[in-house]
């Protein structure tokens, strides 16, 4: 067993704090990657105060992992010692399960394996990135092409392949229209990979105070939701709408915006039921989808779309000991656009 330094929640109304943690030691299909960096997502500040659930402390989050091969396992032939990997969301599934064969290992039918506060196939409590290294089955690995920093690529592992999963799901490209609800670290992802996708992008945001960097990043339009003016201009607009956010929204009010036969997908999950009138799909044909991540080849697939249009995330690197700090600029809107840890800071 390998002893590694880490940051870790004791408690759901605790700071994170430093910590060692126990790795176990590499087997015949498991890849040991030192961590580079590792970038904090909304989704850890839920489970580290147990927003979404109970959780078993101490846990240690981050499932946006960047690193390098240090050690491979007598069965792994994909890798080496030296290469650029990442880890995302999951680290094991059944395997067995029709999802899981097509390689959408993210709705495996008998549950994925989370990064960190799961249940491993071997009855250990997952542990995730806020740590120096991380041992995971090499099928869980992708990755990182050259031309992309390793601290950039970190997001892409979650935010990248959220945004880029019902992008390609849903047909966006050259002839549609696409609008992204909120610029955010999910958001900001949606527009730059639907503007290198080839669609004409919207951005759909509560004011204009990001209406610059929205036009930076690829948006063609721009739009404040707190204007009721937006609603009646853009109406029957879109062939596709990607909701960003986790609050909960006049989901009519948006439905209102797609064309004949458009999709809304909502990839941010807010803690609330959301409702919606029927016939705001029925009239005109529309849809409403859910999206979680993606599978192994889609993430694959992604990194290897962004190393070819040049696309990373917007990071700000932070130290370890900024990680408390960090999780209140995020509740507080306050990062452009993901906060990405150093994690050869964790000393």
């Amino acid at each position: 067993m390998l002893t590694v330094n880490a940051y870790a929640a004791t408690a759901a109304t605790e700071p994170l704090a430093p910590t060692t943690i126990e790795r176990r030691d590499v087997g015949p299909h498991d890849i040991l990657i030192e961590i580079k960096y590792c970038g904090i997502c909304h989704s850890d500040i839920h489970h580290a105060r147990s927003e979404w659930g109970e959780q078993a402390y101490p846990i240690v989050p981050g499932h946006e992992i960047a690193g390098i091969v240090t050690e491979v396992g007598s069965e792994v032939t994909k890798y080496a010692v030296g290469d650029r990997v990442g880890v995302g969301c999951m680290v094991n599934s059944c395997r067995e399960c029709e999802p899981c064969r097509k390689g959408e290992e993210q709705y495996c039918l008998k549950g994925n394996t989370l990064t960190y506060g799961s249940i491993d196939r071997d009855g250990t409590l997952t542990q995730g990135g806020y740590s120096t290294h991380v041992v995971v089955n090499d099928d869980f690995v992708v990755s990182i092409p050259e031309g992309i920093g390793l601290d950039e690529a970190a997001p892409l592992l979650c935010a990248g392949i959220t945004t880029y999963s019902p992008l390609r799901r849903f047909g966006a490209g050259p002839g549609k229209k696409v609008a992204v609800v909120g610029l955010g670290g999910l958001g900001h992802m949606a527009v730059k990979l639907a503007h290198a996708m080839g669609a004409e992008v919207t951005v759909l945001s509560q004011s204009l105070k990001k209406m610059d960097d929205g036009l930076r990043l690829g948006a063609d339009h721009y739009y404040a939701t707190s204007d009721p003016a937006t609603f009646e201009q853009l109406a029957g607009t879109f062939d596709l709408i990607v909701n960003t956010v986790s609050a909960k929204l006049d989901l009519d009010a948006y439905l209102g915006l797609l064309a004949v036969n458009g999709t809304m997908v909502n990839v941010g999950a807010p803690a609330e039921p959301l409702s919606l009138n029927v016939f705001s799909l029925i009239m005109q044909g529309r849809s409403y989808a859910g999206s979680l991540i993606g599978g192994i080849p889609a993430t694959q697939e992604m990194l290897d779309f962004c190393a070819e249009h040049g696309i990373g995330s917007e990071v700000e690197v932070i130290p370890a000991d900024k990680i408390n700090e960090a999780y209140e600029r995020v509740l507080a809107s306050d990062v452009r656009y993901r906060f990405v840890i150093d994690t050869s800071t964790l000393t």
